[in-house]
């Protein structure tokens, strides 16, 4: 495990900008080219459990929308106990930007988003893998695939965004991505 700094929101910014002006030696610039310019965020995804999906902007020229929000906290709720929390935004953002950055229409497939502390009992249980203490129960974390990407893609473009943590998780076949601190596991 590799472990740096804490979450940033320059850091994060930067991966944004970074995505959408490629040209920019640097971020001060695309943070410049940027300002007023019509900024915003999207994210897709689709739950193979529940068979629902999202596609919306909830990001735009600095303001989250509440109600693009809401329904990301119904979508990515914890499904087998059918309760949701207000998800930590950052962790949508990483996701975003990272998605951004593989430049894909396809929408990410969300295996964990929220979980209520009784179904990451249950996982913890079942396997070694799953934190006591996981970011999953504040909503600050999701695990995502994309069939038109390799786990190593995802990890790498998850990881170039310089926020929260990212694991690799290879024989499961998907990324995990939280707004704790800047870090990174997995083969």
């Amino acid at each position: 495990m590799t472990t740096t700094t804490s979450f940033t929101r320059r850091g994060l910014l930067g991966a944004f900008a970074a995505t959408t002006v490629a040209a920019a030696p640097t971020y001060s610039n695309a943070f410049g080219l940027l300002r007023g310019a019509g900024d915003y965020r999207r994210i897709k995804m689709y739950s193979g459990r529940t068979g629902e999906s999202i596609d919306t902007i909830y990001w735009i020229e600095g303001e989250y929308i509440k109600e693009a929000a809401k329904e990301i906290n119904y979508f990515m709720r914890d499904w087998r106990q059918d309760k949701s929390t207000n998800m930590d935004l950052r962790t949508v953002d990483i996701a975003a930007a990272a998605h951004r950055l593989m430049d894909t229409d396809e929408p990410y497939m969300l295996l964990s988003g929220y979980r209520t502390p009784q179904t990451n009992a249950m996982l913890r249980s079942r396997s070694g893998g799953v934190a006591k203490k996981s970011l999953h129960m504040k909503g600050q974390a999701n695990d995502l695939r994309l069939n038109s990407r390799s786990v190593g893609q995802i990890f790498k473009a998850a990881k170039s965004c310089g926020a929260g943590g990212v694991g690799k998780y290879s024989r499961s076949n998907f990324v995990h991505m939280d707004c704790g601190i800047v870090r990174s596991w997995g083969s």
